[in-house]
């Protein structure tokens, strides 16, 4: 995640005060709508970290083949990457 959590806990109760604001939220605990803003954002942040890791397992299998092929590591990242966003219908 390019994101620190304290950072995205700060994002999640700025965003939490703004709607409350605004009035496009009304909330008796803005605590817990807090913590929920924030754990969607860590969600939706390490989703790339989630599919990165998908991948390395994956290329991780069939390194042998690679090796014999002589495709690179960086390129079949990409396409391994590519074809698993575009899977799971994701926008990074």
């Amino acid at each position: 995640m390019i994101f620190s959590k304290d950072y995205v806990g700060y994002l999640a109760k700025q965003t939490t005060k703004h709607l409350i604001a605004a009035k496009m939220i009304k909330t008796d605990k803005p605590e817990l709508v807090n913590a929920r803003v924030a754990n969607s954002m860590v969600d939706e942040l390490s989703l790339e970290d989630r599919i990165n890791d998908e991948v390395r397992v994956i290329l991780e299998a069939i390194q042998d083949d690679m090796h014999k092929t002589g495709v690179s590591y960086p390129e079949m990242f990409k396409k391994v990457k590519q074809k698993l966003v575009n899977q799971y219908k994701v926008v990074l």
